[in-house]
């Protein structure tokens, strides 16, 4: 999850220069169909299975129009309407969103500690919304991370098809939905191909999609969805030093404020339960059981 987040902060600034180059829906589509191609590319090397099914081929759509096409859209629009840094932790606010819909599709429990961070990490995202940077970009950057915690809720339904190509046929109907819709929105495509762009976009397409989703769905198989997500709260922390260090932002008193919430979700929710005294009460247990 370190590595993972650290490629999610960087994609923020990369989409930053990024869009000095390209229009913001087709590089968005751009960065799908890259990581789309490459991981199924990927697959016919390693001769890994192809999905089959029309619920397989069902989920897989409505996987890469919710947790690409919207996101994808709302999340390059977020970075372009407002601040890198405040779209980085508004874009990630999966942690807060997901905790609910976990419990009710996959009985994974809230407890006391989890509601709180709950609370703290809203009150966070409001600090950062409102006074650090609201309006257009703020709102796109929420609606990208809801159809983001949708996914990942979605990506649980992959059980029993290959990872890789599973991956990469999501981000490759996705990215030919923001083709179609960047097509009609934006026109044909007008892109300098600089450097600073092929390398952006290289590094979004096969760093920041590629291989973090298929690590990312890796672990929504295997791991509770509420401690899974949390570790996202790296990502905007990591995405306003990155936006601070090489764009030149800088965050506000509030924006501060609202991380410092962010990270005591975080730790709230990943310390470690409370250790009880009933071990020990055990072992003295089995040692008067053992006298004579």
């Amino acid at each position: 999850m370190l590595w993972i987040t650290a490629a999610w902060a960087a994609c923020f600034v990369a989409i930053e220069w990024g869009l000095r180059d390209a229009p913001l829906l087709w590089y968005a589509a751009l960065r799908a169909l890259v990581a789309g191609a490459a991981l199924l590319a990927l697959g016919a090397v390693q001769r890994r299975r192809t999905p089959s099914g029309a619920r397989a081929w069902w989920l897989i759509t409505v996987l890469g129009l919710l947790n690409v096409t919207l996101a994808f859209a709302t999340m390059f629009g977020g970075v372009a309407g407002g601040a890198t840094g405040t779209a980085a932790v508004l874009a990630n606010a999966q942690p807060l969103l997901i905790l609910l819909p976990a419990w009710w599709l996959y009985g994974e429990r809230l407890s006391t500690r989890t509601a709180a961070a709950l609370v703290v990490g809203f009150a966070g995202l409001v600090l950062v919304a409102l006074p650090g940077g609201g309006g257009s970009g703020a709102v796109l950057s929420l609606l990208s991370a809801v159809a983001v915690t949708a996914g990942t809720l979605l990506s649980r339904r992959l059980t029993g098809m290959d990872l890789v190509t599973a991956s990469g046929w999501h981000l490759v109907i996705g990215g030919v939905a923001l083709a179609v819709l960047a097509a009609a929105v934006e026109g044909a495509p007008v892109i300098a191909w600089t450097p600073r762009f092929v390398l952006s976009l290289a590094f979004l397409a096969l760093v920041g999609t590629a291989a973090t989703t298929v690590a990312w769905f890796a672990e929504a198989r295997r791991s509770r969805l509420d401690t899974l997500t949390t570790w996202t709260f790296l990502t905007p922390v990591l995405g306003i030093i990155l936006a601070t260090v090489l764009l030149g932002e800088r965050p506000g008193r509030w924006t501060a404020a609202g991380l410092l919430a962010v990270l005591a979700a975080m730790w709230i929710t990943l310390r470690p339960p409370h250790r009880t005294t009933a071990p020990a009460a055990a072992a003295d247990s089995l040692q008067t059981e053992g006298k004579p």
